[in-house]
């Protein structure tokens, strides 16, 4: 028996000091990687291969960002300040509203059509009115903490509610009520959760800033500096602007993740089953009661806040009620109805929206068998694609027009590129998964690695990719509306800016209804596919 223990040892330490070696390589295989991707990039721009130019060498954009260098700080400044104090404001909100939700359970059935309708609404779409209702950094504010409201209020509840019953039940033996549940259970168990939302709110920040920046008129900012550089046809300026912006959202993402790294450590909280009280079994007519609650309640919401602006001084020539837009929208003394305007544009919208989120969740899905076939890959695709989701929207799309030019690959490419980042990081977290005893048998039976990925890793991960085609879907619309905007001139992007350039506040407000509309049933009918899907073929629990 020592014998074979003994035998056994000596097997197995070269395997172990094998493993050891390969682990220390691998970073230097990702930095080789980074720096042959660098290389090639620098190749590329000298010799201008992209569009005559379009894509500048790395060594270009940081020559014209060192000469533009004196433009920057005011814009710097602005950016920042406004981001910063509607990231606070968002979050603070998204905060209490998540404890509300996390206490009283109903409460999250009768604000689901609020939260949905928040995280399906094009930012782009509210921009006009924002600007419309208030002066100065407002808007701004105002769109920013919008932008960050939906992550962190889900980080929230999640974090509240997903506890160790266990851990309950302990506090309740010793004496312990609902209040200290909640100080020495759930609050702990929710700061994991609630930074982790907090890092995904932070870009969506700077995001919602700098496209309140592009309508509003305002003097300082980088979505100001940006759009006046565009004129001047200088891709390396473009370039600098869009890497300076994001290394704003980057360096809000850094910072949070250094405070949850030393506040809680690198662990993330156990999800476990739901405790403490669930607020018991709801009868059907409660049901459908609070369904009806939560249909109406955003347009009872849209209304009140017509009501508020009124009453502070904004003028009824520029709002519009749910009354007043219906009336308008059938009304016959425009010589050409709001219904058909609105429906021709979104009949060239919709149909790109949909084209670019199934091509983004393709692309996503082949990076994510590409990295799990080759984990060196993978790590070097990973910060390439959270450099990309850091850049900010309305930064990154004028640099896609100098490539692709101001048609319908534009639109494509740009919404791509919105869409494919959280549909590769949730398809790959699918993947890395997969029960390893699963992948065995295929390796035992004489399974080749694209057999796993075939009969195990796909099957397993679409519940995955079902999450990440319903994350994507809203910010898919909000690429193309941005593409339109910026760069085609047609669909639901370009009419909303017609419609603020000709102050036709009608039109305007049915264009902003549509797009939130359309995003909304976009949003619900692939949660339908979603669940039809799981139930017939999911091999793992959705995420």
């Amino acid at each position: 028996m020592t014998e074979r223990v003994r035998e056994s040892q000596v097997t197995k330490k070269p395997r172990s000091v094998r493993q050891l070696a390969v682990r220390h390589a691998m970073p230097l295989k990702i930095a080789l990687g980074w720096l042959a991707l660098l290389a090639l990039w620098e190749i590329a721009g000298r010799q201008q291969w992209v569009a005559g130019g379009a894509l500048p060498s790395p060594s270009g954009i940081l020559g014209q960002l060192v000469v533009d260098w004196h433009d920057y700080p005011e814009h710097i400044r602005a950016t920042v300040r406004t981001s910063l104090l509607g990231f606070l404001l968002g979050n603070l909100v998204a905060v209490l509203v998540g404890f509300l939700m996390a206490s009283w359970r109903p409460a999250g059935r009768l604000l689901s059509g609020v939260n949905v309708t928040l995280f399906a609404m094009p930012p782009i779409a509210l921009t006009p009115i924002l600007i419309i209702a208030f002066d100065g950094d407002a808007p701004r504010i105002a769109l920013a903490a919008l932008s960050t409201y939906y992550p962190t209020m889900v980080a929230t509840v999640l974090g509240l509610t997903r506890v160790d019953a266990r851990l309950l039940d302990l506090v309740r033996l010793y004496g312990g009520g609902r209040w200290a549940t909640l100080r020495w259970i759930r609050l702990r168990h929710a700061l994991p959760t609630l930074l982790a939302g907090l890092r995904v709110a932070a870009p969506n920040a700077v995001l919602g800033s700098l496209l309140a920046e592009f309508g509003s008129g305002s003097g300082a900012g980088l979505g100001h500096y940006l759009i006046g550089s565009l004129g001047r046809g200088d891709p390396a300026r473009l370039w600098g602007i869009g890497l300076v912006a994001t290394a704003i959202s980057a360096g809000f993402y850094l910072a949070i993740l250094l405070l949850a790294r030393g506040w809680v450590g690198r662990q993330a909280p156990a999800q476990e089953s739901l405790g403490g009280s669930s607020g018991g079994s709801m009868s059907r007519a409660s049901r459908l009661l609070c369904l009806a609650i939560s249909i109406t309640l955003p347009v009872l919401l849209w209304w009140g806040a017509v009501w508020g602006l009124e009453r502070v001084g904004v003028s009824s020539f520029v709002l519009r009620s749910p009354p007043e837009l219906v009336a308008e929208l059938f009304s016959t003394m425009r010589p050409e109805s709001l219904t058909s305007i609105v429906g021709g544009a979104l009949a060239q919208t919709v149909p790109w929206c949909l084209a670019g989120m199934l091509v983004g969740l393709a692309f996503a899905l082949l990076l994510a068998i590409v990295g799990t076939l080759s984990p060196v890959l993978g790590r070097v695709l990973m910060p390439l694609s959270l450099l990309t989701q850091s850049m900010p929207l309305v930064a990154l799309t004028p640099l896609i027009v100098l490539i692709f030019g101001r048609d319908g690959a534009t639109i494509l490419a740009i919404t791509i590129s919105v869409t494919f980042f959280p549909a590769y990081v949730t398809l790959a977290q699918g993947m890395a998964l997969v029960p390893a005893a699963t992948l065995d048998c295929v390796r035992v039976l004489g399974g080749s690695r694209w057999r796993e990925i075939g009969l195990v890793s796909l099957p397993w991960s679409l519940p995955y990719l079902c999450a990440a085609a319903r994350l994507v879907a809203p910010r898919a619309f909000l690429g193309v509306m941005i593409a339109e905007w910026l760069a085609t001139g047609t669909g639901v992007g370009n009419l909303l800016n017609v419609a603020r350039g000709s102050l036709d506040y009608g039109l305007v407000w049915a264009v902003v209804v549509a797009a939130v509309l359309v995003s909304v049933l976009l949003y619900l009918a692939v949660t339908l596919v979603e669940h039809w899907v799981l139930k017939r073929y999911a091999m793992a629990p959705a995420p």
